[in-house]
């Protein structure tokens, strides 16, 4: 069997019917799970992906589906589909977001809850009503329990310390995000890994040593111009975000980011037109 150098990371946060900003309709989504799945590719857990980054072997067409913060339409309509399809993947959850409470309905189970767009998701969790849009415990649980879904920090508030009055104390404020979420993690799930995804794609090396020191050994970034190949810097994951677009858009960016030659020109040239816009 060959085996991958590159694993491409997707990165996506809902998946809701009406669209809009970062989010793929179940339609696209549908799309997405029917080109992996028509391709051969497989999706990996986060101890295949170490594994690959160490240097042990994934299938050639590997892939890590990624999602953050943890809204409630990833349960209603992103769960069902992976299901369907036998895809595994990962959400990066707020962990001061989530709730207690029964697990609502997913679509295919009847009437399912509001899931409204990026914007008003925002509000509502700003006004102290993230429950109407944010994943319960209990959904948690059960997602994992079936294998669909596992669960890493995403710190605990989403929260940019880089910026605002309180900037000056941004590294403990960090520290204090970690230790939060760590401890939530553990209270309600039993455990915590060594995998963070750092809020609003923000970090710098004060921040990396500090997630280093509280554990996590596994960084994801929102930069999506390199590859992930054995060897690469754990510290330093790279990951794309997935548009409201079809299957094929999709395979056509999963093909160029394994590809051994096109991959790497691509990347140097979106990073170069990334910092011309930039200047």
């Amino acid at each position: 069997m060959r085996m991958a150098t590159t694993v491409p990371v997707m990165m996506y946060h809902h998946v809701t019917p009406q669209g809009g900003m970062i989010n793929a309709s179940p339609e696209h989504f549908e799309q997405h799970l029917q080109w992996l799945k028509r391709h051969g590719w497989t999706s990996l857990t986060t101890e295949q992906f170490v594994g690959h980054l160490q240097g042990q072997g994934v299938p050639r067409k590997s892939v890590l589906i990624t999602f953050d913060d943890g809204y409630l339409d990833n349960y209603v309509y992103a769960y069902p589909l992976l299901k369907k399809y036998g895809f595994n993947a990962v959400i990066f959850v707020v962990t001061s977001w989530v709730n207690d409470g029964p697990v609502r309905l997913h679509a295919g189970q009847g009437e399912v809850p509001e899931c409204p767009d990026h914007r008003e998701c925002e509000a509502r969790i700003a006004a102290g009503r993230s429950d109407e849009v944010i994943l319960r415990w209990s959904e948690i649980r059960a997602m994992q329990h079936e294998g669909v879904f596992e669960f890493h920090s995403h710190t605990h508030t989403h929260t940019r310390w880089d910026l605002g009055e309180l900037r000056a104390q941004k590294n403990d404020k960090m520290r204090w995000e970690l230790a939060q979420s760590r401890q939530s993690l553990i209270d309600n799930l039993g455990s915590v890994s060594d995998q963070f995804c750092w809020p609003q794609g923000y970090f710098d090396p004060d921040y990396v040593q500090i997630a280093q020191q509280a554990g996590f050994r596994y960084l994801y970034t929102t930069r999506a111009f390199g590859s992930n190949q054995p060897g690469t810097d754990p510290l330093h994951i790279y990951r794309f975000a997935v548009r409201d677009t079809s299957g094929a858009s999709v395979g056509r960016r999963l093909n160029v980011a394994v590809h051994p030659l096109i991959g790497p020109i691509f990347n140097r040239w979106k990073a170069w037109r990334r910092r011309q816009r930039q200047k």
